[in-house]
């Protein structure tokens, strides 16, 4: 009897504490994310690590001598330890160096560029700070790839390269630029940087802008000059900003697949995505080798990451004191600072994008008179009679158009709320169980999707999608992108909460306030701004993106990115230009929508 009583007793303090421990929100969240993104993440990587053990059908087969379907470390031997016509040298070890190379580059140019921009405008009386806050996102919102070609049909000569034809610099200017600047590391690494440098600007800002002047001031008291301020007391708070940010870039360049193509395959320069592209067709085996090893590298990131963010050392930065900030005064070196800025602004963000639209109404390329011109590939109609191209009318009266326009934005917007919910309660979760295992885990778990090379994980979930017959279309469009975005979100969320002193809720806590009416009345108003970026992110990336879906998709029509790709490969250099105008229009009309609505905009209310 005494011993049935006793266990019983046991049962309850065991109930009770299970009570206890699911009646805290942030563990339930947790638990339910754990659980969720083990089955989304967790079993994709699992399949595509079988896949770099199995023999696979046609010429892998043939060259391995075995059967289909067999597993054999065939792959492993043949990219790692082939020393015959330095197979292994071409496939891997270089393509592997010249990633680290233009990885690491592009994420230190997209930190300085970006950081020093959110600086300036957040931190100082810098000029015209609407005027770059409001462009600086441009390169961004544009397609990668859109960026290299500019820079191609900019700097490319006759001297260089598998091209036969002189770019503007030669063209018009004469100026003869040499190869290592219009093609290669170089080019590769700055148009990445610079496409990424939004990244740094859209985190770093929102933690400077938000950041308690209080210890500023107080070091300012004390004689501190603003060299030392900034160096032990501002970049220490940006510091989980910036290694997001490096994780996020990096992540994203090892990946990158358009960018190498346009501006290195000319000059056989490849890295591990574009050697994993032309692999995935004869042996994919060796092509999903090399997807693991993109993703080792991210995880080495992100467990650095995990050490910083997930440390007892704290980074709040608003609290419930005063948020006035003391703005660095720039003096006579304000208007040059302001103009040289705008300059570059304007040439990487705007001058693109009147590049685009030129291409977009001229007939005969390079020419640009006035008698070349026409609006016909946007408002036309019989254009295969008059003009012998593309469709018979133009983009705006096209119905494919519209149709793809439409599928394109909801599409995006499903995206946005599942990745840009899930990233808030995420964040919510992280920062308030941070150091525990539990919250590392979630943490992790929630960014690695970003890890996975876009094409290799459109993939994996198509091959997914054959053993579930009712995963298909417009819902696996959806899962995927919702998943894939995941990172933008948790990122922001995860530093949106960390900024967040623990006795603005406790306050709410203590008067018996539930959870969910916390998080509506005190917390995500407080951090609107950083919270819309999770939600503004993953559509301006689903708006644009091209390799995650273009495997997914029932038809090339379907979205707007796979109709420009279309339409380029069949040498309609004018509709494809005027898609790709139209794509960035309609995100920037979105974002200005937001803005009016709720006074954010994805540079999260960093511009003054």
């Amino acid at each position: 009897m005494d011993q049935a009583k006793s266990q019983d007793m046991k049962m309850r303090r065991l109930w009770g504490r299970v009570r206890s421990w699911l009646s805290r929100p942030a563990n339930v969240i947790l638990l339910t994310f754990l659980i969720v993104l083990a089955a989304l993440t967790l079993y994709p990587l699992l399949s595509m690590l079988m896949e770099t053990f199995t023999i696979h059908v046609g010429r892998e087969a043939r060259a391995a001598k075995e059967a289909a379907g067999t597993l054999s470390l065939y792959h492993f031997q043949r990219l790692f330890a082939t020393s015959e016509n330095d197979y292994s040298w071409i496939q891997f070890y270089q393509p592997f160096l010249n990633t680290l190379i233009v990885s690491l580059s592009a994420s230190v140019i997209a930190i300085m560029f970006g950081g020093t921009v959110a600086f300036l405008v957040t931190r100082t009386n810098l000029k015209y700070k609407k005027f770059v806050s409001a462009v600086f996102t441009f390169p961004y919102i544009m397609p990668s790839w859109t960026l290299a070609l500019f820079w191609e049909a900019f700097f490319k000569n006759v001297n260089i390269g598998l091209k036969t034809s002189n770019g503007i610099m030669a063209a018009v200017f004469g100026v003869y630029m040499p190869e290592w600047f219009v093609y290669g590391a170089f080019p590769i690494a700055l148009v990445l940087g610079l496409h990424y440098a939004p990244f740094a600007y859209i985190l770093i800002g929102g933690i400077l802008r938000n950041m308690d002047a209080n210890l500023e001031e107080a070091a300012t008291i004390l004689r501190a000059s603003r060299p030392r301020i900034i160096w032990r007391i501002t970049l220490p708070m940006v510091k989980p900003a910036m290694l997001s940010t490096f994780l996020l870039v990096f992540a994203s360049s090892m990946s990158a697949y358009s960018v190498p193509v346009f501006l290195g395959s000319p000059v056989r320069y490849y890295v591990l995505s574009t050697k994993m592209k032309s692999l995935m067709d004869s042996y994919p085996g060796q092509a999903y080798i090399i997807v693991a090893v993109m993703i080792l590298f991210g995880v080495g990131i992100l467990l650095l990451n995990q050490k910083v963010t997930n440390s007892r050392k704290q980074f709040t930065t608003v609290t419930g004191k005063s948020g006035q900030i003391s703005k660095i005064n720039l003096g006579k070196a304000n208007r040059p600072v302001a103009i040289l800025l705008v300059i570059i602004l304007l040439l990487v963000a705007v001058v693109p994008l009147i590049t685009f639209a030129m291409e977009s109404i001229i007939v005969k390329a390079g020419d640009y008179s006035l008698s070349n011109m026409t609006l016909d590939f946007w408002i036309g109609t019989n254009l295969q009679e008059r003009l012998d191209q593309g469709d018979s009318t133009g983009i705006l009266l096209n119905p494919k158009v519209w149709n793809a326009l439409g599928y394109s934005l909801g599409l995006a917007v499903t995206c946005a709320f599942v990745a840009g919910t899930c990233g808030i309660l995420v964040g919510y979760g992280v920062a308030k169980r941070r150091g525990s295992r539990f919250s590392s885990w979630v943490n992790s778990l929630s960014f690695f999707p970003y890890l996975m090379p876009s094409l290799a994980f459109g993939a994996i979930y198509l091959a997914m999608s054959s053993k579930i017959p009712w995963l298909r279309g417009f819902l696996l469009l959806g899962l995927v992108g919702s998943v894939k975005y995941l990172p933008f979100a948790s990122r922001s969320g995860v530093n949106a909460m960390l900024q967040l002193s623990g006795e603005i809720e406790e306050a709410a806590v203590i008067t018996g306030v539930p959870w969910w009416k916390r998080m509506a009345r005190i917390i995500v108003p407080i951090q609107k701004s950083s919270f819309l970026s999770g939600y503004l992110l993953p559509m301006v990336s689903c708006m644009r993106e091209l390799s995650l879906f273009v495997l997914l998709v029932p038809t090339s029509n379907t979205i707007l990115t796979t109709m420009l790709m279309q339409y380029s490969e069949k040498g309609w250099a004018q509709f494809g230009n005027a898609i790709n105008l139209l794509i960035i229009i309609v995100v920037l009309l979105v974002n200005f929508i937001v803005n009016k609505l709720t006074g954010a905009s994805i540079d999260k209310g960093v511009g003054g």
